[in-house]
């Protein structure tokens, strides 16, 4: 562990978030929008669904941690809506089994801090036919991460979590079928720039106390940094808000 200490935040998910590094992805913009204000930690497992991320949850979140996050992103429900295999193997976990997974997670996770604050995302769209051309997949379909979605969002209604419906988020984008994904399931970058601005809205519009937005945390030794910012050619220290104007397009 390093200091000093700084909000701590957790990207828990299937490859959704384990990815969230690649292709300019959504973790990577986060963790560069956050540098000096949190520290941003993946927990990403690639093929997972809730019924898995419930047997690790106690390992992943230990109660007795020393240090517990300010908050936790979590995302589930594309493996979930896979059709169910005759074989009884895969990802497919059934909708009403979804549905009290999600809402375990929300539990355990609320009950590591007072303070802990949850955002749930809902699994995507999918490009069909690029999922068949990439994969040879047949078994997800974009109804099914419909009726996944909504149910996700129910669970966040129901337990006052957060929630952002990326399905929904994602095909406001005129061209997304197109531009959205890598391989028709996982987010290329212009994906993961509506996954950014939904999650920044998120955290603007919420009533936390103390807010976790980008804008109302302070960047880490920033008064001590006085003496070292740069000086122009009137002999004046330059102190033009830098991350503004670099994260602006964000807001």
């Amino acid at each position: 562990m390093v200091g000093p200490a700084r909000p701590l935040f957790v990207l828990f998910g299937s490859s959704i978030v384990q990815f969230s590094y690649s292709h300019q992805g959504w973790a990577a913009v986060l963790a560069d929008i956050y540098a000096r204000k949190a520290d941003i930690v993946l927990r990403g497992y690639a093929g997972w669904n809730s019924r898995r991320a419930l047997q690790v949850l106690d390992q992943v979140f230990p109660k007795d941690a020393a240090v517990q996050p300010s908050l936790v992103i979590v995302y589930f429900g594309g493996n979930d809506s896979m059709q169910p295999n005759p074989s009884g193997l895969g990802p497919h976990v059934p909708l009403p089994e979804y549905i009290d997974n999600m809402k375990k997670i929300a539990t355990h996770l609320k009950s590591l801090s007072e303070n802990i604050r949850l955002i749930f995302l809902t699994s995507p769209p999918i490009n069909e036919e690029q999922v068949r051309q990439f994969f040879g997949l047949e078994g997800r379909t974009n109804e099914a991460c419909r009726i996944y979605a909504e149910a996700c969002m129910e669970v966040c209604k129901e337990m006052n979590v957060k929630g952002i419906n990326l399905w929904s988020a994602i095909r406001q984008k005129e061209d997304w079928l197109t531009t959205c994904f890598t391989d028709g399931i996982h987010l290329a970058s212009e994906g993961s720039k509506i996954v950014v601005k939904e999650v920044l809205r998120a955290m603007r519009e919420a009533e936390w106390k103390p807010s976790l937005y980008w804008r109302s945390l302070p960047s880490e030794f920033e008064e001590e940094d006085s003496a070292f910012l740069p000086v122009g050619d009137d002999g004046k220290q330059i102190r033009a808000e830098f991350e503004i104007l670099r994260y602006s397009e964000w807001e």
